[in-house]
């Protein structure tokens, strides 16, 4: 009885390892960044420099955002005339419209920050449990 019972028991194991595998193949990276990856077409002409990495999507800002965060809830997000603004832990999701759709700009916070605080301001919670140096005294330091 012993030896079925770890025969299943091992059965169990091997299912669920199978399964996790699976998902893993099918859903890609768990990351706001992966799921961009795995479902918008990259665009490297309009990248900002080495810091933003551009996709594109035939979907507004709206409806992008609305994926994305669906799939991947953000921190903070700002969304104004000129684009969706979505800020997770370690990067950063601008989507801004274009005349065929959207581009995504995926970037890390680190960079994200003095290039748009200007446009989200205290929005995106800096200084609230940010990594990101700037929040205010002692922030980050």
């Amino acid at each position: 009885m012993t030896y079925r019972r770890w025969f299943v028991v091992g059965v169990a194991f091997a299912v669920i390892g199978a399964l996790v595998a699976a998902f893993a193949v099918f859903y890609g990276n768990f990351s706001p960044r992966g799921y961009v990856e795995d479902r918008y077409t990259r665009v490297t002409s309009r990248d900002i420099g080495r810091d933003a990495v551009a996709y594109t999507s035939d979907r507004t800002p709206s409806q992008v955002a609305k994926d994305v965060t669906d799939a991947w809830k953000p921190a903070d997000q700002y969304v104004d005339g000129s684009g969706v603004y979505l800020r997770y832990d370690d990067d950063s999701l601008v989507i801004l419209p274009i005349a065929a759709g959207s581009v995504i700009l995926l970037e890390r916070m680190r960079t994200a920050y003095p290039r748009y605080h200007s446009t989200v301001g205290n929005h995106w919670g800096w200084g609230r449990g940010s990594t990101v140096r700037g929040g205010g005294p002692g922030a980050g330091k």
